[in-house]
């Protein structure tokens, strides 16, 4: 929740109460969808654009450019370790699956 609202990205949104009454995923590429939309409304939240990502995943050894990482959530087709370090460049220090 960012200021008491639920952010909406890609008819998405963010908040829990949302993300509770959908439920777990139930296929794989549900799982993936779930977890590009959500790194995508963690990017809003944070103010950041692809660039933004890509320089501050250099500094965990990383090797991403604005294209790829575009790429990578335009398709739903990241790694696990991309997801994981993407949330850790843009400061996300926690995350509960009923957020994804």
């Amino acid at each position: 929740m960012v200021n008491t609202k639920g952010v909406v990205y890609a008819n998405f949104y963010s908040d829990t109460t949302w993300s509770k009454r959908m439920g777990f995923a139930k296929t794989e590429r549900e799982w993936a969808e779930r977890a590009s939309q959500h790194l995508k409304a963690e990017l809003k939240r944070a103010d950041l654009t692809y660039e933004d990502l890509a320089d501050k995943l250099k500094k965990h050894g990383f090797k991403e450019t604005k294209a790829s990482i575009a790429s990578k959530l335009s398709r739903a087709t990241m790694s696990a370790h991309f997801f994981l370090a993407s949330l850790v460049a843009i400061g996300r220090q926690n995350v509960t699956l009923e957020d994804i």
